[in-house]
């Protein structure tokens, strides 16, 4: 099969956050208008911050990118299998969510961490993901991602999290 040479079809996916819709729609509108300026085949991550002039766009990745990494386990059809989808032609997937609520948590590597292997019973007994690269760890490092899904949102958050903690990345700073 020959990879198709123009846009199939553009997915437009809400990420699991809180986000105001008008701040949503109009995110959106960037990504979408970016994909049809320069004719994008599979997936593209458009991360944007907001800031107090409007949206800044801050990184534009034409590949599955880590800030969708939560759909491998949150969407009914992951930004991988899209992304393929999409430049082999074949129609794109649902984008919905698969629980209202997802959190997907970076694994860092630290200065204590040789091996996960000792760590991943108490990952996994939070029920979440574990999602690790194969990469060595040094300090800082991403070496993969924990994944929750469910449906009360403390719930899931905090289950990402001890899952995140218990492969020895920091806990997360108190809201």
């Amino acid at each position: 099969m020959r990879p198709c040479n123009k846009t199939v079809s553009i997915a437009k996916l809400s990420p699991p956050a809180e986000i105001d819709p008008d701040l949503l729609s109009a995110a959106n509108a960037i990504a979408v208008r970016i994909a049809e300026l320069i004719g994008v085949v599979g997936v593209l991550a458009v991360e944007l911050f907001t800031t107090n002039d409007g949206l800044m766009i801050n990184e534009l990745a034409l590949r599955p990118h880590n800030s969708g990494h939560w759909t491998q386990d949150g969407a009914v059809t992951s930004q991988f299998e899209n992304h393929l989808r999409a430049v082999l032609g074949l129609p794109l997937g649902d984008t919905s969510l698969r629980d209202p609520f997802v959190c997907s948590v970076n694994i860092l590597g630290g200065n204590d961490v040789a091996s996960f292997d000792p760590l991943l019973a108490e990952a996994l007994g939070v029920n979440a993901k574990v999602h690790l690269y194969g990469k060595a760890p040094r300090p800082g490092r991403k070496l993969g991602h924990v994944t929750a899904t469910g449906s009360d949102r403390t719930e899931v958050r905090n289950r990402a999290w001890a899952a995140a903690v218990a492969l020895k990345t920091p806990a997360p700073p108190t809201i």
